[in-house]
């Protein structure tokens, strides 16, 4: 397949200007543009935290794709999908949103700076709602990107419930390990939360333990690539995904300062 034809999803945690700048949200921001520059036809997706300010990014809401009710813990939430542009980029950027899910403040953290109690469902939602918009917009990606924990279930959903679905039947996983693998464990009933037709007990035994390695770990198993993003990311989840013998591009320092990264990316990607 030429370059010309190749599609790429990002699905990331945080994009820069939409959550402050950080080395991910940096990234977040660069590498779509990076990718589109190199010819490639690329759409991304971050949740609508509610400290982005609505107003001030332009974002609206697409009818078209929202109105979709993510039925998780036996409770129908609403996918309500906003789009934005960044103008000097030729971007745009999806934004997964719902009430419950991602109108607080914070991203990740209660305002106590405890750990939110309902972050597993949180990933659950976006995983989700990131494949049923892309199911919704017929935009079938060669390549789905996963940065950050909070995409760590789409990796399973894909290669388990949605499988069988035309949009996906060519699109490969390749997963970003960053150094933002929590510390705390999500809810213990994490492994019951997220099955759904064709995922079932086996594919989330892991999750029984449902640690922030557990869950990235979850994620390795169902990819078909590998990025280490980040200098410090955990050794030991590093060795588990080269134990799996699929692809791996380590992390090249001399790359990130220099800028050359963005092609080793393109170049990855290719491969598959």
């Amino acid at each position: 397949m030429g370059d010309s034809a190749k599609r790429v999803l990002f699905v990331n945690s945080e994009i820069f200007p939409y959550v402050p700048e950080t080395f991910e949200s940096s990234l977040g921001r660069r590498l779509p543009q990076g990718i589109q520059e190199r010819k490639k036809e690329i759409r991304s997706f971050m949740p609508k935290y509610g400290c982005i300010n609505e107003r001030k990014n332009q974002l609206h809401e697409v009818i078209r794709l929202s109105g979709m009710n993510i039925i998780i813990n036996d409770v129908d939430r609403p996918l309500v999908i906003k789009v934005a542009s960044i103008p000097t980029a030729r971007m745009q950027v999806y934004f997964i949103d719902n009430e419950d899910y991602f109108h607080r403040k914070a991203l990740f953290r209660e305002e106590d700076g405890s750990f939110c109690p309902d972050n597993a469902e949180r990933a659950i939602f976006f995983a989700r709602g990131v494949l049923e918009t892309v199911k919704k917009l017929r935009w079938a990606p060669d390549i789905i990107h996963c940065h950050g924990w909070i995409s760590h279930v789409l990796p399973l959903y894909l290669k388990k419930a949605y499988s069988n679905d035309p949009i996906f039947a060519s699109s490969k996983v390749i997963l970003s390990l960053y150094d933002d693998t929590p510390a705390e464990t999500f809810s213990e009933d994490f492994a019951r939360l997220v099955l759904m037709d064709g995922v079932g007990e086996s594919d989330v035994e892991l999750l029984k333990d449902p640690t922030g390695i557990n869950l990235a770990k979850t994620a390795a198993l169902q990819s078909d690539g590998i990025i280490v993003a980040g200098a410090s990311v955990d050794s030991g989840l590093v060795g588990f995904c080269k134990d799996l013998k699929i692809p791996v591009l380590d992390y090249d320092a001399k790359a990130m300062e220099d800028g050359s990264w963005i092609e080793g990316y393109n170049a990855f990607y290719d491969r598959f």
